[in-house]
């Protein structure tokens, strides 16, 4: 059985990775849309060794889809998933519109794949954050073994996390300091090259900032509202790849090495952790990797039954396009969507 799935904000830079991915993973389809605004109509993206011309959003019909990967930011996500929903075609947004929407389906799929029968509410699926995505699949398997009370969380978030403009303004800034050119902000608050910006979205009204508020309430909604977290969010000159340096406190005992034996068994994960020169992963090694990879697992013995973890993960691919991709597979594996081919 096949699909008829549409990619909607094609152009971008998660939109050719779910494009990629779609192909690399051979998800069944039947037929690939690639969707975009109307300026980038007929414009060709690549889908394994096919090249798409984009629709345009506005005209398109997605009564003919079974699945709308969205990628196209919350303002044309809270105009458009309603409508394309509306004609048939599930929905699985990467923005932020339907995250927190308690008639939503907020999911990770190594976490809480039994949640998508909530679909049908809306037919609307939301994918989470990007920092949230990979630190929720290292959390989950400890929260089943000892119960996690509290997280606090310092991420290093590459530039990809705010589109390609700000990985081309990185660049530029980059060159820029060694002719001597005056590196000029304009995606990003501060000069990004060779500096770190602690400071991701809007400001809320307790000094937070809209990420890490993010961060709170995705961690509640998919893994367990009694977990207690605080986050710190800064952009960092890296291109892709999030890192995350995690404290986590239990409720149960549980030490570096049982740590070491559960993650290493979860899906999703990888552990790449010896204390030696070079034995853990960093942003550039986890680059078209699908895993989320822990490193630097060792007790905390400033707090009782604590323990502190590096998570790191490419961004574009399980923090979007590559979980975006996964529910869409676990709807088929649960038979939870009929493809219109067969209809």
């Amino acid at each position: 059985m096949s699909y008829n799935v549409a990619i909607v904000g094609a152009t971008g830079n998660v939109g050719h990775e779910m494009l990629n991915i779609l192909a690399e993973r051979e998800f069944p389809v039947n037929e690939v849309y690639a969707i975009a605004s109307r300026r980038s109509l007929g414009v060709e993206v690549s889908f394994g060794d096919k090249k798409l011309k984009c629709h345009d959003l506005e005209q398109f019909d997605f009564s003919k889809c079974d699945f709308a990967l969205m990628s196209a930011g919350g303002d044309i996500s809270k105009k458009w998933s309603p409508k394309i929903a509306a004609q048939g075609c599930l929905v699985i947004d990467n923005s932020s519109a339907w995250r927190y929407d308690m008639d939503v389906p907020l999911i990770v799929p190594e976490v809480n794949a039994g949640a998508v029968e909530g679909f049908a509410k809306k037919n609307i699926i939301a994918n989470p954050n990007c920092s949230t995505a990979q630190l929720v699949v290292a959390l989950k398997p400890l929260h089943e073994a000892a119960t996690i009370r509290r997280v606090v969380v310092s991420t290093y978030q590459s530039v990809s996390g705010a589109g390609k403009e700000a990985m081309d303004e990185l660049w530029t800034q980059t060159k820029g300091v060694f002719v001597t050119d005056e590196p000029t902000p304009q995606i990003f608050t501060k000069q990004i090259a060779f500096n770190c910006i602690p400071h991701i979205d809007s400001f809320m009204e307790d000094g937070s900032t809209r990420e890490e508020w993010k961060m709170v309430a995705e961690t509640k909604k998919i893994l367990d509202p009694k977990i207690k977290l605080t986050a710190t969010c800064v952009r960092v000159p890296v291109f892709v790849g999030h890192a995350e340096a995690v404290t986590i406190e239990f409720e149960k005992p549980i030490s570096a090495d049982e740590a070491r034996n559960i993650m290493r068994d979860a899906p999703g994960l990888l552990v790449i952790d010896k204390p030696e020169d070079g034995g853990y992963i960093t942003p550039v090694e986890c680059v078209g990797e699908y895993a989320t990879y822990v490193s630097r697992i060792r007790e905390d013995s400033t707090v009782e039954n604590g323990l502190n973890l590096w998570v790191v993960s490419d961004n574009l691919r399980k923090g979007a396009a590559l979980n975006t991709v996964q529910i869409a597979e676990t709807m088929i594996n649960r038979r939870l969507v009929k493809a219109r081919e067969a209809a």
